[in-house]
């Protein structure tokens, strides 16, 4: 259950539960396992070890690693110190990554060992970096996690923390091709944990174990864990999304809550002997952040046997917004291709143009206000103007509200893709392509995808006299962004669709691949 009486600010969680439930496991990663106290102690330390390097009240510390309980110690001790965590997607390309560290311009860097190399090769580019510490292994040249944690002072900071002051900085990607840091503040997550405790999706109690298994670098996979945190669970943190690890663990620790995004969810269904695992102790699975077949949905529902319950959020709104509760889930009610309806703590409405509400089933742009949005995109001062008004968050997702006050996602005003889980920006692909000298116009769109739910499609137009495969710009593509952006298939044309003035008429590229889809955007 939540204690929110007892938090005024992230810090809180760890000082409380250390209190009321020091020797209870809060934390199992890989067979370690770490109590409330001891977590609270740890935090004290990366506290000290930051203020004894000259880290003040809102400085950025990045974190470039895998999941693993060392993060969340960081994030809090990072937040005893009033330190601003950036995590950053571990899945970019080295110019993507230093791009990010230069521009939350972290002043420590905490690196997981898969990535040592490849911030040995940025290091001389990282200009705020002073100090970069090895997370897990030794290295030559930088100092090791558990060492530097283990010999700062054990002692809790107690600085002064405000409601204001940000605590977590997540980057989106932005439509030109840069991502954007979102600040999250401390009032963002006890809204948070308020909306969790009173919208019938995340009051849990505690001594249950819940599954971190959503990369660390998105809100989700931070969420589940500061809330099973605030809540006295017990965390079973996963490096990977390994769906044969993640059945065997929820069997090993009887978990009692999870979140997936779709895909993961549809490689559950589909590994052998699924329905002979026992699950008898799972009692929620959330989902989102992406789209969901019905098919998939109602699959697992009849695999996991428990309550299903959607949200719908950004990281812009830290990650809440809509719930479509579990009695919503059933097929009979019509409502599966809805996202829910609002927290009782927030408000969402639909807006034209002009920004003026509309009425039920007219689609126009999702807005959304309450305590959760964020302060801002860091030092994007242009960018935060154009998406928060009066407190309204405007979400870039066209849809409606129906006459009960339930969501449904029309298609995207911008357009963004969702492949997985994860954000692809057009632009972004289409700016990395056009360096191709083969190349002479490009057009990148979303279709659709049983397995991601979206993939990326790139849409060629080659030069006067110019040749390239599919396989060739395909490769071309990977040094040049990550993994997850590169096209999956190419098409070639003669000539883009183009309205009379030159405007891209994207639409019409994605029209043969959509009209028989019921596009479902969570």
């Amino acid at each position: 259950m939540i204690s929110l009486e007892h938090f005024s600010c992230v810090a809180d969680i760890f000082r409380y539960q250390s209190k009321t439930n020091g020797s209870c496991i809060a934390q199992v990663f890989e067979g370690r396992e770490t109590t409330y106290e001891e977590l609270d102690t740890f935090a004290n330390k990366v506290a000290n070890g930051l203020l004894n390097n000259n880290c003040g009240s809102g400085t950025r510390v990045g974190f470039l690693g895998k999941n693993s309980d060392y993060y969340f110690e960081i994030l809090a001790g990072s937040s005893k110190a009033n330190v601003v965590i950036a995590g950053v997607n571990w899945r970019l390309a080295g110019p993507e990554i230093e791009y990010v560290l230069n521009n939350a311009e972290a002043e420590i860097l905490f690196v997981g060992a898969e990535f040592y190399e490849i911030i040995e090769e940025l290091r001389p580019k990282l200009a705020a970096v002073r100090k970069v510490i090895a997370v897990d292994g030794k290295h030559k040249d930088w100092e090791d996690y558990s060492s530097w944690r283990d010999s700062q002072q054990n002692h809790d900071p107690k600085i002064s923390i405000s409601a204001d002051d940000d605590v977590v900085q997540l980057y989106t990607s932005g439509t030109t091709g840069h991502p954007k840091g979102v600040q999250l503040t401390n009032g963002n997550y006890l809204d948070v944990l308020d909306q969790a405790a009173n919208g019938g999706w995340g009051d849990w109690d505690e001594g249950e174990a819940s599954i971190v298994a959503m990369p660390i670098f998105h809100v989700a996979g931070v969420n589940v864990g500061i809330i099973g945190l605030a809540q006295g669970l017990k965390n079973i943190i996963l490096k990977d999304v390994d769906p044969v690890v993640i059945l065997d663990l929820m069997e090993k620790y009887r978990i009692r809550y999870a979140f997936y995004v779709p895909a993961v969810i549809l490689f559950l269904n589909s590994i052998p002997g699924v329905r002979e695992r026992d699950f008898s102790n799972l009692e929620v699975l959330l989902y989102g952040a992406s789209p969901i077949s019905e098919d998939v949905l109602l699959t697992a529902k009849d695999i996991f046997k428990c309550k299903f319950i959607q949200v719908y959020g950004l990281t812009e709104t830290c990650g809440a917004g809509t719930i479509l509760e579990p009695e919503d889930h059933d097929p009979s009610l019509g409502r599966l291709r809805s996202c829910g309806k609002v927290a009782p703590t927030a408000e969402l409405k639909i807006v034209d143009s002009k920004g003026n509400s509309l009425g039920p089933n007219e689609v126009g742009e999702i807005t959304y206000r309450s305590k959760s949005v964020m302060k801002g995109y860091w030092k994007n001062e242009e960018a935060t103007k154009k998406s928060i008004s009066s407190g309204w968050f405007s979400t870039g997702d066209a849809g409606y509200l129906d006459a009960d006050g339930y969501l449904y996602i029309h298609d995207r005003i911008k357009d963004m893709i969702v492949s997985g889980g994860e954000n692809v920006y057009p632009a972004e692909v289409e700016n990395a392509l056009f360096d191709h000298p083969a190349i002479g116009d490009v057009a990148v769109i979303g279709v659709p995808d049983d397995k991601w739910g979206e993939a990326v499609k790139a849409v060629v137009v080659l030069k006067p006299g110019a040749e390239a495969t599919e396989d060739e710009i395909i490769s071309y593509s990977r040094t040049k962004i990550a993994g997850y952006k590169i096209p999956k298939s190419i098409d070639f044309t003669d000539v883009l669709p183009r309205n009379p003035t030159g405007k891209l008429l994207k639409r019409e590229l994605r029209k043969p691949y959509w009209q028989d889809k019921d596009r479902q955007i969570n």
